[in-house]
């Protein structure tokens, strides 16, 4: 990919600023807009660049969306025409992927953060009123369904019917384990970490 013009970087920011305001529960639940975007209709990235960008930031401490930056990373690089899976060599190329990190984390944080500022004091205020109480409980199915198409969107993209079955399988195990025990979910990380090094799944 070559140096992406100033108005795709600003079509970038704008579409992670619109993604922001739809991020109930998160701006992982937005991820399959995001591989819509940057994977099919951009070419920005690739499926695997796409997946590894979570599957590392889910992986490593601190917030999900870290994730974001990480698809900026990336989106930087491939504009500096560093190939995927290849490190940054160039100050140019740095410069890039730390432009792209701020476009991505900007448009993600800045439209979110105010909003949820405003209704969050809006809604203390008006706690007591029927549609407070009932936008609450009604985000809740919302935030399921846009993690299930976001692991749905994950697993999908991977090749062979034994693999498939083996990620469904692993998914509805920890299902299982997080709702009816109380295992800590970093063991259950562990285990999918060593599960995916073995090359089991």
């Amino acid at each position: 990919m070559t140096a992406l013009p100033a108005v795709q970087w600003l079509d970038l920011f704008l579409h992670f600023a619109s993604l922001s305001i739809l991020a109930i529960g998160g701006a992982i639940t937005t991820a399959p807009d995001m591989q819509r975007y940057l994977v099919v209709e951009r070419g920005w990235i690739n499926h695997e660049q796409f997946s590894s960008s979570i599957a590392l930031s889910q992986a490593a401490p601190g917030p999900n969306i870290l994730f974001v930056a990480l698809l900026g990373w990336n989106i930087g690089l491939g504009a500096a025409g560093v190939p995927p899976g290849t490190a940054a060599t160039t100050c140019q190329a740095y410069a890039l992927a730390l432009g792209g990190v701020a476009v991505t984390m900007s448009g993600i944080m800045l439209p979110s953060t105010a909003l949820t500022f405003v209704a969050s004091r809006w809604g203390h205020r008006n706690r007591e009123f029927r549609a407070v109480r009932a936008f609450k409980q009604g985000t809740a199915p919302i935030v399921i369904a846009l993690l299930v198409a976001t692991g749905w969107l994950l697993a999908a993209n991977n090749k062979g019917d034994e693999h498939h079955l083996a990620l469904w399988a692993v998914s509805a195990v920890s299902c299982l384990l997080v709702w009816k025990t109380r295992l800590h979910l970093l063991w259950m990380l562990a285990a999918g970490a060593i599960a995916g090094w073995m090359g089991w799944i």
